[in-house]
């Protein structure tokens, strides 16, 4: 079994600010592995309000050299490596994130790079084994031309993630067959925006995926005002998909590659004391 932890639901730079939503990213949790993704601001403090230590990490991955993505990437470089005394974990970023490009990055300093067991940079196509999962870089279309999205593959399933990207025919293709497809939808229905999902980009790409359940995340500032919950009941009413608005603290569990959605409760991974949800109720 693995859980994937919404350690935040927003994104974009109002969002950011105003943390009308929590930026911490993604957590993959399972009994041998934890991989950060996306540690954007207060990525700690949402480790520590879900119960989850940040020293347990075993890899941390940064899709992209935005702020709301790789803001906490180097504490948490520190935490993963135990005060920057043990060589463990992995660290993988897109170009910009480990090397900078143009005008964006480095997010981590070389002094930071040096720590971890094992560095890797991860190109589309590219990817990363950590313990029972493969972790495959995908293409995105975004202002940070070197992004990534992500295909985890584990043995209990198929998760694809989006990444920050606008929607373009190869992103259909990267992100079919999966049984969960995570969308970083930043604007609500007619109000897009270059280098960003909208809630009818989320439909569309729904309607061709498939995937047993879609989650919404990386909500901008005209996504809360419109309502995550009424976005995606649009999203599933138009394709007949299951379609979640994903909440700050949600877990999605995955466990014979079929989807439950747990409703958390602060720190209750610390005593596993969870309440789950069947997706038909």
């Amino acid at each position: 079994m693995i859980s994937l932890i919404f350690l935040g639901t927003g994104g974009g730079r109002f969002t950011t600010i105003s943390q009308a939503r929590a930026t911490g990213g993604m957590y993959l949790y399972s009994d041998s592995t934890r991989v950060h993704i996306d540690p954007g601001p207060g990525a700690l403090l949402q480790l520590r309000t879900s119960g989850l230590d940040p020293t347990k990490t075993t890899a941390l991955v940064v899709t992209h050299c935005h702020p709301d993505h790789c803001a906490d990437a180097m504490i948490l470089v520190e935490a993963m490596t135990h005060g920057c005394k043990k060589k463990r974990g992995i660290l993988a970023g897109s170009d910009s994130v480990m090397n900078g490009y143009e005008n964006l990055g480095p997010a981590i300093s070389k002094y930071h790079a040096s720590k971890p067991a094992q560095v890797k940079l991860l190109k589309p196509n590219s990817s990363i084994e950590v313990d029972h999962l493969n972790m495959r870089a995908i293409r995105t279309y975004h202002s940070d031309p070197t992004g990534i999205g992500l295909r985890i593959s584990s043995p209990d399933g198929q998760i694809s993630i989006t990444g920050d990207t606008s929607l373009k025919e190869e992103i259909y293709r990267e992100h079919s067959d999966c049984d969960v497809l995570v969308m970083s939808v930043t604007r609500p229905l007619r109000a897009r925006i270059p280098y960003h999902l909208s809630t009818e980009d989320a439909a569309a790409l729904a309607e061709v995926v498939e995937p047993k359940l879609a989650i919404l995340t990386h909500f901008g500032m005209k996504f809360i005002a419109a309502n995550p919950e009424t976005q995606a009941r649009w999203v599933e009413k138009q394709t007949g998909v299951k379609t979640i608005a994903a909440w700050d603290g949600m877990s999605m569990v995955m466990r014979d590659s079929i989807p439950l959605v747990q409703k958390t409760i602060s720190r209750q991974f610390v005593d596993s004391k969870k309440l789950s949800v069947e997706l038909d109720e």
